[in-house]
């Protein structure tokens, strides 16, 4: 497993539309592993193969609790089926926007339809910080960030943040 570089705002390619995965092999099982290396790393809880420069329709998962097992989830091709009228609110943060944080407003419920590792099609029900995190990383993969979910005026103190913050480290790599 391999430790991959992070895609960081304000990279375009954070706003590019994954496409689906064609065939579930060892290739696409040997990027997953790469991907929750990464998350791991970093840490996060989730991770959407953009954010590695990839532009797939792959995301991993991993909720467990700090000092519990690792609960790793891989879903290849993943489809909101339907989501709940209910909602909550989380504050979320991105390991693409790192060290910014603000309360998403999402549907609380969500039935899924994705592949799993071995390519068998599966669907679950998710609710909670699963059903969040979910909705998260399918934004990714439909080249939406989760600042997009906030006010006009905080997403664009955001970016412009994070474009200054892009430009300076170019600058000192002159």
């Amino acid at each position: 497993m391999t430790i991959k570089p992070l895609i960081i705002l304000p990279d375009p390619l954070l706003r590019q539309i994954s496409a689906p995965v064609e065939r579930v092999d060892d290739d696409v099982r040997r990027v997953a592993d790469d991907m929750l290396e990464t998350m791991y790393d970093a840490p996060g809880i989730g991770l959407a193969a953009i954010q590695i420069g990839l532009p797939r329709r792959l995301l991993v998962i991993d909720l467990a609790k700090e000092g519990d097992d690792p609960a790793p989830q891989v879903f290849i091709n993943p489809e909101i089926l339907t989501s709940t009228d209910e909602h909550s609110v989380y504050e979320e943060g991105c390991l693409s926007i790192p060290d910014y944080y603000a309360e998403v407003e999402r549907p609380a419920g969500i039935t899924l339809r994705y592949l799993d590792r071995e390519g068998r099609q599966q669907e679950i029900a998710a609710d909670g910080l699963l059903a969040t995190c979910l909705q998260h990383e399918i934004d990714h993969l439909n080249g939406v960030l989760f600042i997009d979910h906030i006010s006009k005026l905080k997403r664009e103190m955001v970016v412009r943040k994070f474009t200054k913050a892009a430009k300076t480290r170019g600058s000192k790599a002159i």
